[in-house]
């Protein structure tokens, strides 16, 4: 029996495993110099943008929201079609979630329902790249106006892809970036809070380590003596350790690897799948270049569970991302309803995410082919004879 195939998993080689062995051996197991490298080594895929590493995805948008300034009172706008911590770790420092509706084609924030949803309370725009896609950020400046508003770009799948030529980092205000296993990139857990704005990343870099205030120019006590620190504001413990930094530095070092094997198997995805009935193929924009996270097909005439369900029992692990956020029994029992962003809604009641990571050989991914084709036709036989 061949085992199952996940839809997505980390690539860990003896260089990394000697990278990790090395801070073990060492003095530093956090706050220390591989933090600082891996920040400037993230710098090097952001267009120059400053990097704070956390120890999260989640915490990123955390961090990010804080150095937003977002609290009670304040509006963020978000797209249902991304995992909820998008919307939550805003929610947790007492914001408001506006959600906006997404485009037909690659499923990113839509900027004229981004434009609808923005009033004078709207404290930050939340644009995730589904799957790696980079959203239309352009659009989405335009759509904001005048207002005050700043852009927030959820990059979570799309390290390493680029907008109009522009890196994935350098595109918003603030971007948030995760290094979960699954991820282009691995730290195991981890995330990073990239901003070109210097005073966002001083509060980004305060927020993850307690909000401790250390620049004796900074404090309101600073003749205390050496040992000195001060809280001024609240924060919290976000650090990511020395030990998964250097993981990171050498999962880096492969990035350009990784993003051409996952653009190698989209294009075989796109050339085996292009003539199978009832499934439609992701979208993209001439001007992206994905990172391709996931690859998300739509399988049509209401037969996704039946596809899902034939799919995992042949080992085949098939995933779906994501539930609209707006649907969760938390959002749901704060007065958001279903129907509120049809597009959204439409594309989760159709989407697969078929496996894909560097790892994934040829011959397993003609396996999900084939399953792929076997099951759609399956139903189609027995649909036949009744």
């Amino acid at each position: 029996m061949t085992g199952m195939l996940p839809y997505g998993r980390h690539s860990v080689t003896e260089d990394d495993i000697a990278a990790v062995a090395d801070v073990l051996r060492g003095d530093w197991l956090t706050t220390g110099p591989q933090v600082d490298a891996f920040e400037a080594d993230l710098a090097g895929w952001t267009g120059g943008a400053g990097c704070a590493a956390v120890s999260n995805g989640t915490a990123a948008l955390h961090v990010a929201y804080a150095a937003a300034g977002v609290g009670p009172g304040d509006e963020v706008i978000v797209p249902p079609m991304t995992f909820v911590a998008t919307a939550s770790s805003a929610v947790a420092l007492g914001a408001k979630i506006v959600f906006a509706d997404v485009e037909e084609d690659t499923f990113t924030l839509d900027p004229a329902a981004a434009a609808a949803a923005t009033t004078s309370r709207t404290r930050v725009v939340s644009a995730v790249d589904y799957a790696g896609h980079p959203a239309d950020y352009d659009a989405l400046r335009t759509a904001l106006g005048g207002h005050d508003a700043l852009l927030l770009a959820d990059a979570a799948h799309s390290i390493g892809a680029s907008y109009k030529g522009r890196p994935v980092g350098s595109l918003a205000d603030l971007t948030t970036l995760s290094f979960f296993p699954t991820k282009n990139l691995t730290t195991a857990e981890g995330g990073a809070v990239v901003t070109p704005h210097p005073e966002l990343l001083k509060r980004a870099r305060r927020f993850r380590t307690i909000g401790l205030v250390r620049e004796r120019d900074e404090q309101r006590w600073p003749d205390e003596g050496g040992w000195h620190q001060e809280v001024h504001e609240f924060g919290l413990n976000y650090r990511l350790p020395d030990v998964l930094c250097a993981l990171g530095r050498s999962q880096l070092r492969r990035l350009d690897d990784f993003l051409a094997r996952r653009a190698r198997l989209v294009a075989r995805y796109d050339e085996a799948l292009a003539d199978l009935p009832g499934v439609r193929l992701p979208g993209r924009r001439a001007w992206a270049r994905p990172a391709w996270h996931l690859y998300p097909i739509r399988v049509l005439d209401g037969r996704r569970r039946e596809v899902y369900d034939r799919m995992r029992a042949a080992g085949i692990g098939v995933q779906v991302n994501y539930i609209p956020v707006h649907w969760h029994p938390a959002f749901a029992d704060l007065g958001y309803r279903r129907g509120s962003c049809p597009v959204a809604e439409s594309f989760y009641s159709q989407q697969l995410s078929l496996p894909l990571y560097p790892g994934l050989s040829d011959t397993d991914q003609d396996r999900v082919i084939d399953a792929l084709a076997t099951a759609l036709r399956a139903g189609s036989v027995r649909s036949a004879a009744a």
